[in-house]
């Protein structure tokens, strides 16, 4: 949004321009254009564009400062293209039309338009140098802002203490100080944006020498040498300052109260606070934040209701203290009471909403914020892209990928690695490829979600030569990254590959071995039918095994049909996790692979006893931006008996083909037919049905399961994607599987 010193300057320029030649008005006429275009500038500062575009209308003679206040009430009402428009209409743009429309799309991060309305401008003067120093500044395209600096025929304040300003806020603090070092005429405020760069970069020495050094101190300067040490945990130095400061605000106040606050000093913090000759909304803000960053809510509550003044910051404080705690109905409430929501409100709504699983709630509060006219922020856009994710809604995630582009967010690492996350959940991969290779930044995150995300949909490949070029980046691999790595190898096969990386991504890339690598090594190895190396990789790791490294060993075992290991592995994971239902189903399975109905009995028996309850399994399918959701046997599906008879004809022509049931996945001692009709109508199997029925060929069925998709609709999915012709992508809780032409990507090796 533009400054409101440009509406300020529209509303001087109604008042006082003098007439350009062809514009001169005479008498009455000259006042009631000045009375006009003071209105169309009322109308714009308070958003009543419909107002200020019918009295724009009407006028039946104009001025170029009637053009400049709607040019700059558009830019300030972030009309962008209807400011383009109108500055194409003016009979006679001055430069403060250039710099206004200048300025409009710096701001919307169109540099490339401003680049272009700026080469044109026939007269330039320091506001038009100034504008393209602090726009690309602002985009991190610091030697850019310096060209233009260097262009500048004259070089105001401005241009100095942007530039300056310039090279602090994107961490070159070394050209800072050669720049400031180049003469002599520096104002205070120059010397506090260098002392506040070296703060921010925790080089207290360096700050200090410049504060000691300044011919002249203001409040400012005290201020950023009380907070910079409060911030780096020196407390009593910021403290010996403050007594030392010859005057103080209330900003140095809360410095130090903010300082005692976020080292976990809260008496301290309070008995300043109390002692505060005024306070303001951030004195207030601060001390509630202290309370609340320590999950002390009562206390929060407490003062947060004493405030005499509240600031919209003051509520989202409360708020997001709330969500982050996990309080969603107190959240709720305090969501409900604001008099006044901007975006951080709404984006903590939503967060607090998306990370707590409430996935329907979340996409109804991103509906209404809409409605509301509410600006969406990056946060706002990655909850509501996790949330596509988590429950698979493409369609969704599709139309919020060309919101975000417009919005200019889709280039940076913080919304589009949300945006390559989404794409991947959803089982699409090639929208998440296009959208890696459209982000203008990328960092080790970006880079790790796509060597995982591959990994997950079982192209081991594609993950390596991913993270083969990675390598060649300056983008160095952590942890995480092989930990994705080590995961392509076991989900594809790819054995002693994995096993060279696990033995020298130290020496390589300076990651040391944590647990999750030796899952994913314990995974590897039994996937690979090595129980033995994998068992006794878990006895030579120097930490005690976790329950997911023996849950890896008894998912080996039940491949490889090893009911014995799988026992003693279930048996440790009974002991470090007694309420995981899975593990007791994992074994369940293994015992009724074997026929031991007996033993099946004991974990259903030990089940109840211990008060473990299984997870129903349930299925999802987005069809028409809608999403459908099925359990085993589902009866009340409106479109049933659609289904159920679709699914009758589909099983007689898999049977033709040489689909048999596996039969050996019931964990009922029951007879063949009656377990062949149980696994007709897992979930997974009806969410597909419906796929097939309802979305047009051509187009990929996608179906999500919230368990592991059993051994049997693994098969039967192959079979269907033979008979039908479909594509279907199959995410279940562990991985993806894309089934096609009677093969899965998994290789059955899952």
């Amino acid at each position: 949004m533009l400054p409101s010193r440009y509406l300020r300057s529209a509303a001087r320029q109604t008042s006082h321009r003098r007439p350009a030649a062809g514009e001169a008005f005479q008498g009455k006429l000259d006042a009631e254009v000045i009375r006009h275009n003071k209105a169309i500038t009322a109308h714009m500062r308070a958003g009543r564009v419909a107002e200020a575009e019918r009295l724009f209308a009407a006028m039946p003679r104009r001025s170029t400062s009637t053009y400049n206040a709607m040019l700059a009430g558009y830019a300030a009402n972030r009309r962008l293209p209807l400011a383009v428009s109108l500055f194409r209409t003016i009979p006679r743009p001055d430069t403060f039309s250039y710099n206004t429309l200048l300025h409009a799309l710096a701001v919307s991060s169109s540099l490339t338009d401003a680049r272009g309305l700026f080469d044109e401008m026939p007269v330039k003067d320091s506001v038009s140098y100034n504008v393209m120093i602090s726009s690309h500044a602002n985009h991190g395209l610091v030697s850019l802002a310096r060209n233009y600096f260097d262009l500048a025929p004259e070089k105001d304040a401005v241009s100095w203490n942007g530039m300056l300003a310039a090279y602090v806020r994107n961490g070159r603090i070394e050209d800072a100080r050669a720049l400031f070092t180049s003469r002599t005429e520096w104002d205070a405020i120059s010397w506090n944006a260098l002392m506040a760069g070296y703060v921010q970069r925790g080089n207290m020495a360096e700050a200090k020498e410049l504060f000691d050094r300044m011919p002249a101190r203001d409040v400012v300067s005290w201020n950023i040498m009380v907070s910079g040490y409060a911030r780096g945990g020196n407390m009593m130095e910021a403290r010996r300052l403050f007594d030392a400061a010859p005057v103080r605000d209330v900003f140095t106040w809360t410095a130090v109260v903010s300082g005692f606050a976020q080292n976990g000093m809260l008496e301290e913090a309070r008995k300043v606070f109390d002692a505060m000759p005024e306070r303001n909304e951030v004195s207030w803000n601060a001390m509630v934040a202290a309370y609340v960053q320590h999950r002390m809510m009562e206390k929060a509550k407490e003062l947060f209701n004493m405030m005499p003044c509240r600031n919209v910051a003051s509520w989202n404080t409360m708020l997001t203290g709330y969500a982050q705690a996990g309080m969603l109905e107190e959240a709720k409430v305090v969501f409900d009471m604001m008099p006044q929501k901007d975006a951080v409100s709404w984006a903590a709504m939503l967060a607090a909403y998306s990370q707590g699983g409430y996935s329907e709630e979340t996409m109804q509060l991103f509906i209404e914020m809409g409605r509301h006219g509410e600006w969406v922020n990056r946060s706002a856009f990655a909850c509501v892209l996790s949330t596509c994710a988590d429950i698979a809604a493409l369609e969704c995630g599709m139309q919020l990928h060309g919101r975000l582009m417009k919005a200019g967010y889709g280039v940076g690492c913080f919304v589009g690695n949300a945006l390559l996350a989404m794409y991947f959940k959803c089982g699409n991969m090639e929208h998440a490829r296009n959208a890696f290779e459209e982000m203008e930044e990328r960092d080790v995150v970006s880079w790790n979600t796509m060597i995982a995300g591959y990994a997950r949909h079982g192209f081991g490949k594609e993950a390596l030569d991913i993270f083969d070029t990675m390598k060649t980046t300056s983008t160095k691999p952590d942890d995480i990254t092989m930990v994705g790595v080590l995961a392509a190898c076991s989900h594809s096969g790819l054995v002693e590959k994995g096993i060279s990386y696990f033995y020298s991504m130290h020496h390589d890339f300076g990651v040391t071995a944590k647990p999750e690598h030796y899952t994913c090594m314990i995974d590897l190895l039994g996937r690979a039918g090595r129980l033995t190396e994998a068992h006794d990789l878990m006895k030579d790791m120097p930490f005690e095994p976790d329950s997911t490294m023996w849950g890896a060993l008894l998912g080996a075992s039940r491949i490889h049909r090893n009911p014995e290991l799988g026992r003693s592995a279930a048996e440790k994971i009974f002991e470090l996790e007694p309420e995981n239902a899975g593990m007791y189903v994992l074994l369940s399975n293994i015992y009724a692979s074997s026929g031991k109905w007996c033993d099946v009995g004991k974990m259903r028996v030990m089940m109840e006893e211990r008060g473990v309850k299984k997870v129903p399994g349930f299925s999802w399918i987005e069809v028409h931006n809608k999403v459908h959701t099925f359990s085993v046997g589902d009866c009340v599906h409106p479109e049933k008996e659609k289904i159920y008879a679709f699914l009758e004809d589909l099983d007689m022509r898999m049977k033709k083909a040489g689909y048999v049931s596996a039969t050996d996945m019931v964990l009922h001692d029951v007879e063949e037919e009656e377990k062949e009709h149980m696994l007709k109508y897992h979930s997974e199997k009806l969410a597909a049905a419906y796929g097939i029925l309802n979305i047009p060929l051509g187009r990929p069925i996608r179906v999500i399961k919230n368990l592991r998709v059993c051994g049997d609709c693994h098969n039967a999915f192959k079979y269907i994607s033979a008979i039908e012709g479909r594509l279907i992508i199959l995410r279940d809780s562990n991985r993806f599987h894309h089934f096609k032409d009677g093969s899965c990507s998994c290789g059955d090796y899952w």
